[in-house]
């Protein structure tokens, strides 16, 4: 990298980083139980939620308990099951035409990070109509409140629930694109156990991991504050502990503390942000509709361990945290050890070490982008251009049969 934009963009992340204490996050309040919903709803004077999921949890009735104690209380309301993986910026303005011709006045996102994505992606439309929404990718730019949000994952990965971020896929380019602003996180999240208790075994070990993946890129970077720290290490303890059991929903205590585990992350990454791991896996589900979750999952080694030295003490303190030693082995083993571990975690659970989709023709366009979403924004440990990010995609392309 140039080594005068290397300095450009640490300074850009020092001055996020002394802002960080005087800009407005805020968590939202947590909430137990989808059956409190209607109370709230009605507190706040609010007449018609607008419930947005997908159709594969509409086909197992996942939104059934939600609807039968809205129309218990007498709450109208409007459906929408249309969301996919990689809401495009099309599916957004489809969606909010919906939610507008219904007269809706709030929002209730059922799903893992596509629905909880599409649902910032129509408040914001609800505020700013006639806004570009891929012009507003970036930080700070809606600047409006939008209608009152209420969150319900029915994964433990995302952190979407905490988080200020909408991920789109732009329609027209099929490059994917963040929009961060404060007003995007929910008002209120549901960590309901049981709405993770039906998720098939792969599902919970890639949204796991991805939940892990936020963790270890906001302890990692340059831009951490004590509550951030604590929050992701807190999550890695966590996710060692619980993601086998809750991937075979041994337990519904397993399964609460999945969740969590990804609502801390997402409360650190939300605020000390991601790196290249995020970067890379957006412009490759960008590209190729991949699954967020398992090429983050299946990238997190593989970065980690490029990142080297730079990563090695902090890397040993997150080991100690998932048990994997104690502080009288060195920094260097400890990492590896700590590397070596999320390999095995993959493994155990189905995930890949290589990305068959990745075509070499293609890496260049990828990395560029990947590049375009990091940098300066991301506090990343080590600091790479577009052609050194092009490393990454090789190390995970699937060649004549090698990783």
């Amino acid at each position: 990298m140039n080594p005068f934009y290397k300095i450009y963009c640490r300074i850009f992340q020092i001055g996020l980083r002394i802002a960080l204490p005087v800009l407005p996050y805020r968590n939202p309040e947590i909430i137990d139980r989808i059956s409190d919903i209607p109370l709230i709803l009605k507190k706040a004077n609010l007449k018609k939620p607008f419930i947005i999921t997908d159709g594969n949890l509409s086909k197992i009735g996942a939104a059934e308990g939600l609807k039968g104690c809205l129309e218990k209380a007498g709450i109208d309301f409007a459906f929408y099951d249309g969301a996919f993986p990689n809401p495009t910026t099309d599916l957004a303005k489809e969606a909010y035409g919906i939610y507008k011709a219904a007269g809706c006045d709030s929002i209730i996102a059922l799903g893992g990070g596509s629905p909880m994505d599409l649902s910032k992606a129509v408040g914001i439309l609800a505020v700013k109509p006639k806004s570009s929404l891929r012009r507003l990718a970036g930080i700070l730019k809606v600047r409006k409140r939008i209608p009152t949000l209420i969150a319900i994952p029915t994964t433990a990965g995302t952190g979407s629930e905490t988080t200020l971020a909408a991920v789109l896929i732009d329609s027209g380019t099929r490059h994917k694109f963040a929009i961060n602003d404060f007003p995007l996180i929910p008002r209120y999240a549901v960590l309901a156990p049981e709405m993770i208790h039906t998720l098939p075994p792969s599902i919970a070990a890639e949204t796991g991991i991805d939940a892990l993946t936020h963790a270890v890129e906001a302890y990692i970077g340059r831009s951490t504050t004590k509550g951030t720290r604590a929050d992701a290490k807190e999550a890695v303890r966590l996710i060692f502990e619980n993601l086998d059991k809750s991937c075979r929903h041994e337990s519904s205590q397993a399964e609460a503390a999945m969740l969590r585990a990804s609502h801390l992350a997402g409360r650190a990454f939300t605020r000390s942000y991601v790196g290249y791991i995020h970067a890379v896996s957006h412009s490759l589900s960008g590209k190729y509709n991949l699954p967020h979750g398992r090429t983050n999952a299946t990238l997190l080694p593989v970065v980690l361990r490029m990142y080297g030295l730079s990563v090695h003490k902090k890397l040993a303190v997150l080991a100690v945290c998932a048990g994997l030693g104690d502080n009288s082995q060195g920094a260097e083993a400890l990492a590896e050890a700590f590397i070596s571990a999320i390999e095995k975690m993959n493994i155990r659970h189905g995930i890949p070490g290589y990305i068959p989709e990745i075509k070499e023709e293609d890496i260049g366009e990828l990395s560029r982008y990947a590049a375009k979403e990091a940098n300066p924004l991301y506090p990343v440990p080590k600091l790479w251009n577009a052609h050194e990010l092009e490393l990454i995609y090789r190390k995970v392309i699937k060649s004549n049969g090698k990783n």
